[in-house]
């Protein structure tokens, strides 16, 4: 087995957990190897650190796969690390059906990504060394997991770096286009071979439910109170809080006075079920999720936009098949568009929900990525209702946490707006991260309350 030597000087970063080996931190290659062979990787002095697939063409010329020098890494390693990420899902994951079964590098398998939908697997294979051991990978697949079918999404630019090319094919056993699934209580129609990525995000599962909170208690807000009612089924008290001259109060079956949603300001009884639910913008909803999850825990009204006419339908089809048609309604546009059109005409809601996609891919995009989510952030602080809350969200892992709190700030100075941090978070439980690796923390989410500064 050839051996990687490396530097002396290097900053002990693969001691801390981190799984990439630079070609900078290489000091001697010693013995035969071909491109995506295990090499063992060991310091200055000779002492073993680990062992992984090299690729000499790649600025990571080596991805470490394992820290024990004795384990081969054969069908029986794959098997082992497999019924691991498992494990880790069963215990973590309310649905383990359905979510991200294979997060590479966080489960100590280095450019292999593959998410479970029920009974087929969508796999990507994103670096040489894991495209080598293909036929490995399937095996253990099939042997840990059973499924019906494993679709390969290798449809990545990623992949060029590494001398690949970018594909989708079926792996193995019957793969249908369309899978329902569930998340969080609420059911999506996914796409597998013309979805984005794999087909559906599942790194937000725990925050689109962490909205829960902010959809509900809205009624006074808007002008609506729980009030008795009289016999003839109107409110019993008049427009300023008396009781109407010869109205009796209407009694249920235990004797207790009927109350009602009315709106104080016309005196009228409130008919809509969701009236104290908030009123929502989702900008970027992709498939709907954050829309659908609103109206599962009681949003009155959803405004669900994206730019994509496919996406936009992809979004209807998932909130009609939760029932929640009634409620939501759909816009193609551009959101930064949207977003200044509707702060110029006045518009508010109780909730404004920002998702973007990365507007930094390389490090040199950063300063074009923050303008952009200044603007977007700016526009949207303007759109929440005093009392509101703002649910941002960056996918970028060059905009670090502490540089998306910062750019979060300047939008909410530049827009008048005083900001309480009510949450703050990352991915969720099936995206695990390595603690001396910190490409893994590439998602934020953050809740905001929002109040106007004076």
């Amino acid at each position: 087995m050839a051996k990687v030597i490396l530097t002396k000087n290097r900053k002990k970063r693969l001691e801390a957990g981190h799984p990439w080996i630079f070609q900078s931190e290489v000091q001697e290659i010693q013995g035969d190897y071909i491109p995506g062979d295990i090499v063992d990787v060991v310091n200055a002095s000779g002492a073993f650190l680990a062992k992984g697939y090299i690729n000499p063409n790649s600025q990571m010329i080596v991805r470490v796969m394992s820290y024990n020098q004795e384990e081969k890494i054969d069908l029986d390693f794959f098997i082992r690390r497999f019924r691991e990420a498992g494990e880790l899902r069963t215990r973590f994951v309310d649905n383990p059906r359905a979510c991200r079964l294979i997060y590479g590098e966080a489960d100590f398998l280095p450019g292999l990504i593959v998410d479970r939908y029920n009974d087929v697997l969508v796999a990507q294979i994103l670096s040489l060394g894991m495209d080598l051991r293909l036929d490995l990978i399937k095996q253990a697949l099939i042997e840990v997991f059973a499924p019906t079918g494993i679709y390969l999404r290798n449809d990545v630019p990623v992949r060029k770096l590494e001398g690949l090319e970018e594909t989708k094919e079926v792996l193995y056993g019957d793969c249908p286009r369309e899978i329902e699934i569930e998340e969080n209580g609420l059911k999506y129609i996914v796409d597998i071979i013309e979805g984005q990525k794999t087909g559906f995000f599942y790194d937000q599962r725990e925050n689109r439910a962490a909205i829960a909170p902010l959809v509900t208690g809205w009624g006074a807000k808007h002008g609506i109170e729980l009030r008795p009612l009289a016999t003839d089924g109107e409110p019993l008290q008049d427009k300023n809080g008396k009781s109407r001259a010869g109205a009796e109060p209407m009694l249920d079956e235990q004797g207790e006075i009927v109350t009602k949603p009315v709106d104080i300001r016309r005196n009228k009884v409130v008919k809509n079920p969701f009236w104290d639910g908030a009123e929502v913008l989702e900008c970027f909803t992709h498939t709907g999720s954050f829309t659908l999850n609103a109206c599962k825990h009681g949003a009155k009204k959803v405004t669900a936009l994206d730019i994509s006419e496919h996406a936009v339908e992809t979004a209807k089809r998932n909130v009609q098949l939760n029932g929640f048609l009634h409620r939501v309604d759909f816009v193609v546009a551009n959101a930064f568009d949207y977003l200044r059109e509707n702060v110029e005409q006045g518009n508010t809601w109780d909730v404004v929900i920002l998702d973007p996609p990365a507007f930094a891919k390389s490090r040199g995009a950063v300063k074009g990525a923050c303008r952009g989510y200044k603007d977007i952030n700016l526009h949207g602080l303007k759109l929440v209702r005093p009392g509101g809350y703002l649910v941002t969200a960056s996918c970028s892992y060059h905009m670090s946490p502490e540089l998306f709190m910062e750019t979060i700030q300047d939008a909410a100075y530049d827009a008048k707006k005083i900001l309480r941090l009510v949450e703050f978070r990352g991915a969720g439980k099936d995206h695990p991260q390595i603690s001396g690796a910190d490409e893994g923390h590439y998602l934020k989410f953050a809740i905001f309350e929002v109040r106007d500064r004076k």
